[in-house]
């Protein structure tokens, strides 16, 4: 199978190297194989492999810990900022917009839409100029501002958080809402209330 270069950052070999860097870089966890691939959509061997590189190149450490390999960001390398803030810019929206909306709990279900999850799900065109959430739940109109300005300020782009109550979400009732399902769109994995409640 011929892999495709990222859309995203087509100077990357592929979209698991640009979600597999921003799992490293972004946070500052240590990460198991497993949760790398989990991450990245992909095998614990593809995920071997290009850790192996980044360990060898110098931009990511390791440790064992027992039999389980634990992985982390080099901040000593020289180019951890810039190719922090390249990853941040390209790959950051789904670790930075999981990690302030997770534990939101007036906040559902989340997902990206238009042209960044188009980029991110292969789909060719321009840098994208901002960054579409939709947002299933109770949370207030000036709250979801306040996520939004946080989100853009990390990640260097505007982002536009649109809520929907549960009620929309069930019936599909909202043209606009029925648009974005049709077209590419990111889910955020977050806590899932939708089922629960």
């Amino acid at each position: 199978m011929k892999v495709m270069p990222s859309t995203l950052a087509p100077f990357l070999r592929s979209e698991t190297q640009g979600a597999l860097l921003a799992e490293i870089l972004l946070g500052n966890a240590e990460h198991t194989i497993t949760e790398l691939a989990t991450a990245a959509d992909t095998s614990p061997a593809t995920v071997t492999r290009e850790v192996d590189r980044l360990v060898a190149a110098g931009y990511a450490t390791e440790r064992h810990v027992g039999r389980a390999r634990l992985i982390s960001a080099n901040t000593q390398h020289p180019l951890y900022q810039p190719l922090k803030q390249i990853i941040s810019y390209t790959y950051g929206p789904v670790p930075i917009l999981h990690g302030l909306l997770e534990s939101q709990t007036d906040i559902d279900q989340a997902l990206i839409f238009g042209s960044w999850a188009e980029r991110a799900s292969g789909v060719p065109g321009h840098d994208p100029n901002d960054i579409d959430v939709l947002a299933v739940g109770k949370i207030r109109p000036r709250a979801a501002a306040a996520l939004a300005n946080q989100a853009t300020d990390l990640l260097g782009k505007e982002v536009n958080i649109r809520v929907y109550s549960r009620e929309d979400w069930t019936t599909r009732s909202d043209g606009f809402l029925r648009e974005i399902l049709r077209r590419p769109t990111i889910d955020l994995q977050l806590h899932d209330r939708l089922a629960a409640g």
